[in-house]
């Protein structure tokens, strides 16, 4: 490696033409990198008093042998975004300058002859700076001063138009661009092919710049190292495609939560957020005998299956509905496991139908949870393990068998408590209201109503001074009813007519232009047939949308002696209380059943195994073990000992020591006076059990 200080323009001149490899990322920076980079030239340019300003390194390897005679391209390993953002502000400003040289060595054939082009080469070779894919043409067209090509470049556009806007604002004072320019130093970093390693120092590099996402260093990890001929081949057939099912803005806004995904369904583990590159680098080496190309062309597929759920690119007109109303319920959790789902279902191990109904369910299931307020702690262990017991020759009947087989903490609501629940819930408030409106109204609908076009009414006004048409309206307890009902399925509608129904009694609302009898929405068939908008109403209206989102909202069904196959089945060698002698001391018994009492308490889902060495308390698995001893009851916890929050240092890490129990974390419990503190502790493991998911209120 060699690294020399050098002027930007100085660098420009002397450098024969820099190539953006393949396996780099498309051009990225957008208008804060920009403005960012103009305002530091401007005031550099502005200052006689500053001399200098650095704005990072470009890094880069020769292509080939270098030769006096056949100056090698240059391929660049960081530094393009700079590369690329400072030849838009060049020819930006040539095209500005014209031919007058207010600065010396400003003009535009300096600028074009000197740092954008060279005039003794014809063809590609004549470009001081080659890009990739979309961005190599969008630049081209610039350059050349011709029309931008039909799939353009949106970074390239917008950037160069940025460049124009602020060189236009600054036209009587160009002269501080030009200076500032001049005044740009970088580190010239050159690479020796045959000793360096450029994904290490790729790797290392902090760049000034837009920081590298994790997609785009997996990218360069699986291609960089590879010979050009094999690099071209999995970009071309595999890459790039991938990259154009994306889209510009999407590959930019989605790759990095597509792989997280995706590493989530090949390891089983969900890498953190800032983490998923080195997940990757462990799951490829792995995979190492497979080839990379097995690898590539598998990230391909997935990423096909991914853009169809999560970016309408779905084929099927239904299924393509139902991702987009799983999409709004932002449920990503659930990915990983749609993703295998999906692959079963392109290799026609699933139809169509069944696809549709699992999509449907999975949609049934978050929103009747959401709807129950059942806390959403739950839901990385529901989808972790959601294809973990499937058959698949009976692929939607096991599905449906064990959405109705999870414990209460991760049940399916039943229709009975979601009817109860859904007439009763803060609607106008819940995030998701225009899905669950649109969803009501669009049920069995061939011609769909544009929800979005509608507002959301309160038929009982929401303001606290109701008028006096209203309150007798209402009646003498129009007080509790309000603060009841306000926000409830019941009172709530849609209209396109929400300013002039304003605080408008029932009766002018129904019957004014646009009102309700005309309204041709269905939500709104019942509201036009009352005459009077009291309690009753309110609660009639609600029993009978509930009982439709029983319908849009179904929950899973299985023929009850079907659901006896799916069952775990029981334990029959299990052991009782009196297995375990110490407990026949009469205070450790007392202290094992208050103990046991408020484990028990802490959900209806955990269950309590008597087993030979010790008692088991499970709700997933074990989350604590109880070894009943002379003078204590020995409880381990299954949680890692950095883990435990112990703020009396009583617990003790056992990891690398042999124990009864399932865990890593040691507490005893001799006395009734220390167990809330050690229930705290039971706690956490309890809960760590349970997960993390998104909220869904």
């Amino acid at each position: 490696m060699k690294a020399t200080e050098i002027k930007l323009i100085d660098f420009l001149k002397k450098s024969p033409q820099f190539v953006i490899p393949i396996y780099q990322r498309t051009y990225s920076w957008n208008e804060k990198q920009c403005l960012q980079l103009w305002e530091d030239i401007f005031r550099t340019g502005s200052n006689d008093n500053i001399t200098a300003h650095f704005i990072g390194s470009i890094v880069y390897v020769e292509k080939g042998l270098y030769s006096v005679a056949n100056q090698s391209q240059l391929l660049v390993i960081d530094g393009q975004q700079r590369l690329t953002t400072i030849t838009l502000l060049i020819e930006a400003l040539a095209r500005a300058l014209g031919s007058a040289e207010s600065v010396e060595g400003f003009s535009e054939k300096i600028l074009r002859d000197y740092y954008l082009l060279d005039p003794r080469e014809e063809g590609e070779k004549k470009y001081k700076l080659i890009l990739s894919q979309t961005d190599k043409e969008s630049l081209i067209s610039l350059l050349d001063q011709i029309p931008e090509p039909k799939e353009a470049s949106l970074r390239i556009t917008e950037n160069f138009k940025f460049f124009v806007d602020k060189i236009a604002a600054e036209k009587n004072n160009l002269s501080a661009i030009c200076k500032g320019l001049a005044k740009l130093i970088i580190v010239d970093i050159s690479l020796s092919r045959d000793q360096d390693n450029p994904q290490l120092i790729f790797e290392s590099l902090n760049s000034t710049g837009l920081e590298l996402s994790q997609a785009d260093l997996i990218r360069n990890y699986i291609l960089m190292g590879l010979e050009p001929e094999l690099q071209s081949k999995l970009y071309s057939q595999y890459w790039r495609p991938m990259e154009n099912d994306f889209g510009q803005e999407g590959y930019s806004l989605y790759f990095d939560s597509f792989m997280r995904h995706y590493l989530t369904v090949k390891t089983g583990d969900i890498p953190k957020e800032r983490e998923v590159y080195e997940a990757f680098k462990a799951y490829a080496h792995s995979q190492r005998d497979e080839g990379v190309e097995a690898l590539v062309a598998d990230i391909r597929n997935f990423a096909g299956y991914y853009c169809a759920m999560a970016l309408d690119a779905e084929t099927d007109s239904e299924l393509k509905m139902a991702f987009r109303d799983l999409r709004e319920l932002k449920v990503d959790v659930a990915y990983p496991r749609l993703l295998e789902l999906y692959q079963d279902y392109k290799n026609n191990v699933l139809s169509t139908d069944e696809m549709l109904e699992i999509v449907r369910l999975v949609e049934s299931y978050v929103f009747r949870r959401a709807i129950c307020s059942i806390p959403t702690n739950s839901m990385n262990k529901t989808f972790g393990n959601f294809t973990r017991n499937l058959i698949k020759d009976r692929y939607l009947e096991s599905i449906k068998a064990n959405f109705l087989l999870l414990p209460s903490y991760r049940r399916f609501p039943d229709d009975e408590e979601f009817k109860r629940e859904i007439k009763l819930k803060d609607l106008y408030n819940f995030r998701s209201r225009s899905y669950w409106l649109r969803r009501l109204e669009n049920y069995e609908r061939k011609e769909r109503v544009p929800v979005a076009e509608f507002t959301i009414e309160h038929i009982m006004p929401q303001n606290e001074n109701l008028s006096a048409e209203w309150k007798a309206e209402i009646g003498p307890e129009w007080e509790r009813i309000q603060n009841t009902y306000l926000h409830t399925l019941g009172n709530l509608t849609l209209t396109g007519y929400n300013s002039e129904y304003s605080d408008k009694p029932f009766i002018e609302k129904r019957n004014m232009k646009g009102g309700f009898i005309e309204s041709p929405l269905r939500i709104n068939k019942e509201v036009a047939n009352k005459d009077h908008w009291t309690e009753s109403e309110i609660i009639s209206r609600a029993e009978t949308l509930s009982s439709q989102a029983t319908k849009v909202w179904p929950t899973s069904s299985v023929d009850p002696s079907v659901l006896e196959e799916y069952k775990p089945k029981k334990v029959t060698n299990q052991g009782s209380i009196e297995d375990y002698h110490h407990l026949e001391n009469e205070s450790i018994r007392k202290l094992f059943e208050a103990f046991r009492k408020q484990v028990l308490a802490l959900d209806p889902c955990v269950t309590e195994s008597f087993l030979m060495s010790y008692i088991a308390y499970k709700a997933e698995t074990n989350f604590v073990d109880v070894v009943p001893q002379a003078k204590r009851l020995r409880l381990i916890l299954n949680i890692t000992f950095p883990e435990i929050d112990d703020p009396k240092g009583i617990c003790k890490d056992v990891t690398d020591l042999g124990r009864w129990g399932n865990g890593d974390v040691e507490v005893g419990l001799s006395k009734i006076e220390e167990l809330p503190y050690v229930m705290s502790l039971v706690r956490q493991s309890f809960e760590k059990q349970m997960g993390n998911g998104n909220d869904l209120q």
